[in-house]
């Protein structure tokens, strides 16, 4: 009887000391939060504006919130509506005209869960001694873009806008070599140019130039960037997606705080075979975006009247055929 106890008595020890040494791993274990695997598509390869999300996962924001977040790059601009919708990842970085489009046209069951840049990027660009002015001066130029509907319907409307007639506008599809087009005078405007992007590129090659905000020009201050799910995915794995936001969050509001630091971080995560950043570039960039991130709501909230206005100029501007449900089309999951 008194071997049996002492061997009881050793047994239990033994547990007790694996346990002290973190020699148990289960998700159960008390005051152990189970890690939920999420995954992230970019809308493009790593730049600046992603910045916060590197900085999440670096200073281990997302281990807080139990999860283990998994950032992707997509194949093709498509592939963050598609394999979101598609349930294939849990949230992608879209935009907005691009989400009400798919919401609209093709009953893609996606919808946005935080808006991450709050204005439009996009602007008419120009070399700095061109003689335009306002949108109603391009009348009779050639205005390169990269084949999207949506800049054809921008021009449209802000040359409308400014009293200019939009037929006598010459569009041409210069598919990404938007700069090059411009520098090389091969048209006299772009549009589908970035200023977060190209703009500082440009000048960074020695190329100073100007530009117009089309919100200034009848377009609604649509969000350019959005974090988006499926409906399915929403329903599923609502807590996973608001943890996800909160450690957003706080890799927003460092970067905010920091942004050399932020920077450095995002340098180290760069893709350099595919798209190799220079960082004069990027310190441009974050520069730009950060106030247009900022929101008095909290990173990432959204305006319902925001929403409404961009879905109705959109389709005044033949974009979609039918307005999506607002309802459907987002939530609000800043506190």
């Amino acid at each position: 009887m008194k071997k049996r106890m002492v061997i009881l008595l050793s047994l239990v020890l033994g547990l007790l000391s694996a346990c002290s040494n973190g020699e148990s791993t289960s998700g159960t274990e008390e005051g152990k939060k189970e890690v939920k695997d999420i995954s992230v598509m970019l809308d493009w390869y790593p730049n600046a504006v992603h910045s916060y999300l590197y900085v999440a996962q670096e200073k281990g924001y997302f281990e807080e919130e139990g999860l283990n977040v998994n950032l992707q790059f997509p194949a093709n601009p498509t592939d963050p509506i598609n394999l979101a919708a598609a349930g294939k990842v849990t949230v992608g970085i879209s935009y907005q005209p691009d989400v009400i489009m798919a919401r609209a046209n093709q009953d893609v069951n996606i919808k946005s869960v935080g808006a991450i840049v709050r204005s439009p990027l996009n602007r008419i660009i120009f070399m700095e001694d061109s003689d335009i002015q306002s949108p109603k001066d391009l009348e009779g130029k050639t205005v390169g873009y990269p084949g999207i509907p949506l800049n054809e319907s921008l021009i449209q409307s802000m040359v409308k806008e400014d009293g200019g007639d939009p037929e006598k506008v010459k569009m041409v599809d210069v598919g990404f070599e938007l700069g090059s087009s411009i520098v090389s005078e091969k048209v006299d405007a772009v549009i589908g140019a970035y200023i977060n992007h190209e703009v500082p590129v440009l000048k960074h090659e020695g190329h100073e130039t100007r530009n117009i905000n089309p919100t200034e020009h009848g377009i609604p201050s649509y969000y350019e960037l959005v974090a988006v799910t499926s409906d399915q995915t929403w329903e599923k794995e609502k807590e996973s997606i608001e943890a996800f936001w909160r450690a957003a969050t706080k890799g927003y509001e460092f970067t905010a705080e920091n942004p050399e630091e932020a920077l450095s971080i995002l340098l180290s995560n760069q893709d350099e075979a595919n798209f190799p950043l220079v960082e004069d570039v990027e310190v441009q960039s974050l520069d730009i975006l950060l106030p247009l991130m900022e929101s008095e709501g909290g990173f990432g909230s959204q305006d319902q009247a925001q929403w409404e206005e961009t879905i109705s100029w959109m389709k005044n501007a033949g974009l979609i055929e039918k307005e999506p449900a607002v309802e459907d089309i987002f939530v609000n999951i800043v506190e």
